[in-house]
């Protein structure tokens, strides 16, 4: 959303009916471009002030953020100097994007003096910062050459015109008539932008390009509408596409309950996509590891192929070893075979040493690839194991919904440690500290056919589900050799399940799993009591018995 002149003007306005007169009893800073005042005036108000590039902005809010351990330094400097002020005025010049906080407050000489708390809402030169009554700076968040402690502030008009101030529906008209609106509505005056002029279009149902005279004098007189409109429940905040605007029409929330869930969201569905793109690099650069590991497993296999060969050749050139000349520096001996009908075959020597010694050469060669397929063959079965767990993590966190499921897949990655580093930490860190308790694990459910099924979204959920959760008559679900959820048709009573519901609930393992792109899938089913747990099997990985199989199409 486009935080503009307009919303900014529909804030203020807002703001001015609420917090003058107010105290601010904390301040906090979640982040290091937001400031969170809280503010007592016959109710508590939180004030967000954000100078965030993508998201700058002030509004009231009802969500709280983590605070850091210790306060940051602009923090303890606004608990300083505002800290028991009294909110006098809230105010921007016309509809400019610079909003000036002024507060009362005490001196250290418990003198009463005038401060001011400014936020500058300018994508990336978006800043806070505090000055004396004299517009001298006290400090800011972000400083630069124009923006240092000890200088004056200086407020930069922006050159355009002023749509509060203008006089008639002619000179609007002179102005924009055969104009681009998009560009020369934002261009011409302080507080329009591109979304608000969308907004407006489409609003009056007018196309930019078929704009006629009435049509201006139709947006000229709403547009004055919705600048006299600020604090009035006429004018509140809709969506048009993907973008808001502020929009004449009766309000069902204030302007700054709409901001304040409007960037929540925004807020939690990029934590939620930036959280999972950040883990699955990690899983996934572990994945490449396994994967990696496993084609060198593959190689030793390969290798381990020869083993009998060179027993072969050990023991045939043993056998004849009385007809070979043994000094003799041969690079290759062709002997009959009895292993092969006494076919011959040609063995390769080494000829920079005697017989003997390449029969020891091809024995040692021998032993050495038969342990070796007996330790590769072991770590194959671990590897492909440690894949098929990793392959599990990257499908949880492909079919997370939202920031609690990244949650849950990040402490369960933790406990089950897929790194060398993470190991080294966790053995570094090794301090007895006290049992936190468990937390809730929350499953989803649904009807079907008047029974209760549950899905588990992660291998967690999974495990919970299918080995603490379930009941015996329970009957359980899963996609055949394929990642997916386990779910769980609750029957403690043991009734029969009728068909079309059984198939239902196929049908949602499938949905539930990597084969829901597939024309035919597999999907297993036992009662829960079937399904056991391995020691030391990775979370989500059961075994199960006594089966029956749905394709699903």
């Amino acid at each position: 959303m486009a935080f503009d002149g307009i919303t900014t003007k529909a804030v203020i306005v807002e703001l001015q009916k609420q917090l003058i007169g107010g105290k601010v009893n904390k301040v906090f800073q979640p982040t290091k471009n937001e400031i969170v005042l809280s503010i007592y005036n016959r109710a508590n108000y939180m004030l967000l002030l954000s100078a965030s590039p993508d998201e700058c902005r002030l509004h009231l809010t009802t969500h709280t953020k983590p605070n850091p351990q210790n306060a940051p330094n602009f923090c303890m400097l606004l608990r300083k100097y505002l800290v028991g002020g009294k909110i006098i005025d809230i105010s921007n010049y016309d509809l400019e994007r610079t909003v000036q906080i002024k507060l009362e407050c005490y001196n250290e000489l418990n003198d009463l003096v005038v401060r001011k708390l400014l936020i500058q809402i300018m994508s990336r030169q978006s800043n806070l910062i505090l000055t004396n009554e004299n517009n001298v700076i006290i400090d800011s968040l972000k400083h630069s050459e124009d923006c240092l402690p000890a200088h004056p502030y200086e407020f930069v008009k922006i050159s355009k015109k002023s749509f509060l101030e203008l006089e008639s529906e002619q000179e609007f008209l002179d102005l924009v008539q055969n104009q681009n609106l998009m560009t020369c509505l934002p261009n011409l005056w302080i507080g329009f932008s591109k979304p608000f002029v969308k907004a407006t279009l489409e609003v009056l149902q007018k196309e930019e390009k078929n704009i006629s005279e009435a049509d201006l004098k139709q947006m000229y007189q709403y547009l004055k509408s919705v600048t006299s409109s600020f604090g009035t429940k006429n004018i509140c905040v809709k969506q048009f596409e993907k973008d808001y605007a502020i929009v004449q029409e009766e309000q069902t929330q204030t302007i700054n309950e709409a901001l304040d869930e409007i960037y929540f969201e925004k807020e939690q569905k990029s934590a939620f996509l930036s959280s999972r793109r950040n883990l699955l690099q990690i899983v996934s650069g572990n994945l490449k590891k396994v994967y990696k590991k496993l084609e060198n497993i593959n190689r030793k296999l390969k290798e381990c192929e020869n083993m009998e060969t060179y027993r072969i050749y050990g023991e045939l050139l043993t056998a004849n070893l009385y007809q070979i000349k043994v000094n003799e520096n041969l690079t290759e001996i062709t002997l009959p075979n009895y292993y092969n009908n006494n076919n011959l075959l040609t063995i390769p020597l080494d000829h920079k040493v005697n017989v003997q010694k390449n029969i020891q050469q091809y024995f040692k060669k021998y032993n050495k690839l038969k342990n070796a397929l007996v330790i590769v063959g072991q770590q194959k079965k671990e590897a492909e194991k440690e894949v098929d767990y990793i392959e599990s993590i990257v499908f949880s966190l492909e079919n997370a919904k939202s920031i609690d499921d990244i949650v849950d897949v990040y402490a369960e990655i933790s406990e089950n440690v897929m790194t060398k580093k993470e190991m080294a930490r966790k053995q570094k860190n090794k301090v007895s500290k006290k049992k936190t308790k468990e937390k809730e694990i929350i499953l989803q459910s649904q009807e079907i056919g008047g029974f209760t099924v549950y899905v588990g979204k992660n291998n967690v959920q999974n495990d919970y589900l299918s080995i603490k959760f379930a009941g015996k008559n329970d009957i359980w679900f899963h996609t055949q050799k394929i990642h997916g959820s386990h779910i769980l048709l609750r029957n403690p009573e043991d009734l029969e399940v009728p068909e079309e519901v059984l198939l239902s609930c196929a049908q949602l393992a499938k949905e539930n799993s990597k084969g829901k792109m597939s024309s035919n899938v597999a999907v297993d089913y036992c009662k829960a009591k079937y399904v056991k747990k391995s020691l030391g099997a990775k979370p989500g990985f059961v075994i199960y018995t006594n089966y029956k199989t749905i394709f699903v199409k």
